[in-house]
């Protein structure tokens, strides 16, 4: 039953009992917790919270927020609802379709709760600079995309400030609580960027990326997932379907069409058969399985630690809770340790290993096969002689069709020798990363 009039709870008597909680000490309690009312207070007048996603778990994150006493809460989510989103992203009704998730999700908190404000983003995340990240105590992730956490991860990161002895000055820190679920799993996080571990230092644990070979893209397909890729990598920028220069919305039908339709011609061509809407909307918008109670759990997890970071009347979770409900119920917690040679968050030189003979094609392919790196589409740059080159850029059309001959190449044959530099831009990461290259005979 949908009920669309505002909540008229007991609100004064919700708010009485938070109040208690935070004028006591309990068994979890840190020393330095002074219990006090004007807790509460901050919780509703002054702490500004970030929600990035408002998907099945964005829209479980906002709820709960709401309901918690948290007033000023922004909401970020580049997606638009879909019809298929109905059944487990409650905040949406068939109305709603083709609207943005953020902006309908803001409205429906800010009708049903009292005072609460919700405000909404329909934008990517790397729209926004420092400063506008700067303005939050807390980032609430709720995303399906790895790409996104490491974006942020990078963000929050290059945003700490040390002193003249290499102390983090904490003041500078922003914590992310991440919650993150596949069907009947999740796991649920918090991270406090520069001392626990982050999203990049764990990076192997998340299933990896399916990548396939460009080569076997343009010249042998052998899967159905090949022909699909294959018109959306390179026949969609070549014929430019839309105009302008559109980009693949993977919830908009003609688009899906129009890359299920050449997808199909491919696999005639080659005797492949499998290449259906469904596999072509779920290869362009690489959807995983969601279930709205693992939603719920995940999303219950991640607020009770806002709860306890923004009030630090408990100890917060130290720092990863895994959950399992796919045959009975299983919760595991455990304590995750920053790695040494983090790509994100380690001070160490970052080092590839190649011969002479190896070829920039190689180098490209280890980036984003790597579990250490898992790169999208990296650029890379150099400096020879004290010149800089682009070596290749798969982003950019132009400077793509230029640089593609240096694939082909020998790092000898590039100029590169033992102990040049390489800089390493990609999607994953606000800012480059600058790699040293060890080179063998």
């Amino acid at each position: 039953m949908e009920v669309d009039e505002p909540v008229r709870g007991n609100w004064n008597g919700r708010w009485t009992h938070l109040r208690k909680i935070l004028e006591r000490k309990g068994p979890l309690t840190p020393s330095a917790f002074n219990p006090a009312p004007e807790i509460l207070d901050f919780l509703l007048e002054s702490c500004k919270i970030l929600v990035i996603g408002a998907g099945g778990l964005g829209c479980e994150l906002l709820k709960n927020l709401a309901l918690m006493g948290f007033r000023n809460i922004s909401v970020i989510d580049m997606d638009t609802i879909d019809l298929s989103n109905l059944n487990r992203q409650f905040l949406f009704r068939q109305k709603d379709v083709g609207r943005s998730k953020a902006e309908v999700a803001a409205e429906f908190i800010n009708k049903r709760i009292p005072g609460c404000q919700v405000k909404a983003y329909n934008c990517k995340i790397q729209d926004f600079d420092e400063s506008f990240y700067r303005d939050f105590h807390l980032v609430v992730c709720g995303l399906d995309s790895i790409v996104a956490r490491r974006w942020i991860n990078g963000m929050l990161l290059s945003m700490l400030e040390y002193d003249d002895d290499g102390e983090l000055d904490k003041t500078s820190l922003i914590p992310i609580i991440d919650g993150g679920t596949e069907g009947f799993k999740g796991n649920a996080r918090v991270i406090l960027p520069g001392l626990t571990a982050c999203i990049d230092c764990t990076l192997d644990l998340f299933p990896p990326q399916v990548n396939f070979p460009l080569c076997t893209i343009a010249h042998t397909p052998r899967l159905p997932e090949h022909c699909i890729e294959y018109a959306r990598i390179l026949l969609w920028p070549k014929e430019n379907p839309f105009g302008d220069d559109t980009a693949i919305d993977g919830d908009d039908p003609s688009h899906i069409t129009w890359i299920f339709e050449k997808a199909m011609e491919r696999a005639a061509q080659y005797g492949i058969r499998g290449v259906t809407y469904r596999l072509t909307q779920g290869v362009v918008k690489n959807i995983i399985p969601a279930v709205a109670s693992t939603n719920a759990v995940i999303a219950a997890a991640c607020t009770t630690e806002v709860f306890k970071v923004a009030t630090s009347c408990c100890q917060p979770l130290n720092n990863y809770m895994v959950f399992n409900d796919a045959d009975g119920i299983y919760t595991y917690v455990y304590e995750q340790e920053k790695n040494p040679n983090c790509l994100a968050c380690s001070n160490n030189s970052k080092k590839l290993e190649f011969k002479m003979t190896d070829k920039l094609q190689d180098v490209i392919d280890h980036l984003v096969n790597s579990a250490s790196y898992q790169m999208k589409a990296p650029g890379l740059t150099t400096s020879i002689l004290g010149k800089n080159k682009t070596l290749y850029m798969q982003t950019v059309a132009s400077i793509e069709e230029k640089t593609r001959a240096n694939l082909k190449l020998t790092l000898a044959e590039l100029g590169l020798q033992d102990g040049s530099e390489i800089v390493v831009a990609d999607s994953t990461s606000p800012a480059s990363i600058r790699f040293i290259l060890k080179l063998s005979d």
